[in-house]
């Protein structure tokens, strides 16, 4: 048993495991993508305000649109979250005291984004698409989806902030360098999609942002992977 971790993980490193849960996971982000785009094309109106500017973006989408884009968020947001047990795997060996946090993110990123969020705002878009009143729309978004959104950008942090941390101390058989494949690296890209305006395009990669950055982490890590693990570190 002191082969393995407080969770049954090895602490021997699987390189052929952890390149095919990154490859699912990035499977899992492409989901949420789709998911995210379908449900982020449109036009914002930009006469209006806070909730009442987004919603005419998200309601341009068929109901069987919002249905595809909340089954592909709710999917690809678990896949993505189970995947992240790859990277949990770089970490296990060389810094034990940061697994129990990480395995906290993990948790709260999968239960808090899919269920807790992701659903909740594609039925919330489907009640304005069909007249529910915007004030009842508001407070249902304030009382119901508001307290899941906090808790998984807490979880998420700490998910993320963690990764950071490992990769950039050099805890991991990476390069250091190779901390910059952190989800909030790829979402920071999807703020250049502002510089355009009020294009449909633009809005549905901002909508995307989360799985944006989980495509540039996963990818990034899988490219920089060779046959028996990535290159040496350097410092």
């Amino acid at each position: 048993m002191d082969d393995f971790n407080g969770i049954g993980i090895s602490r021997h490193l699987d390189w052929p495991r952890v390149s095919h849960l990154l490859r699912i996971g990035l499977f899992g982000a492409l989901l949420a993508l789709a998911g995210n785009l379908i449900l982020g094309w449109g036009v914002e109106d930009g006469l209006l305000a806070g909730l009442a500017r987004m919603l005419p973006t998200y309601t341009g989408a068929s109901d069987g649109g919002l249905l595809a884009a909340a089954l592909l968020g709710l999917f690809g947001t678990a896949i993505q979250a189970l995947s992240y047990f790859g990277t949990y795997q770089l970490m296990a060996e060389r810094v034990p005291q940061l697994l129990h946090r990480y395995r906290a993110g993990i948790f709260g990123f999968m239960i808090f984004g899919a269920c807790g969020f992701r659903v909740p705002a594609c039925a919330l878009v489907f009640l304005a698409k069909h007249g529910i009143a915007e004030e009842l729309l508001q407070q249902c978004a304030t009382y119901f989806m508001l307290p899941a959104f906090v808790l998984f950008w807490v979880f998420f942090l700490l998910l993320t902030v963690t990764q950071i941390q490992a990769f950039a101390k050099g805890m991991t058989p990476y390069p250091r360098r190779c901390w910059v494949f952190c989800p909030l690296v790829g979402m920071a890209a999807t703020v250049l999609a502002n510089v355009f305006g009020n294009q449909p395009w633009a809005n549905a990669i901002s909508c995307a942002w989360v799985s944006v950055g989980n495509i540039w982490m996963f990818a990034g890590l899988l490219a920089t992977m060779g046959p028996a693990g990535p290159p040496a570190r350097l410092g």
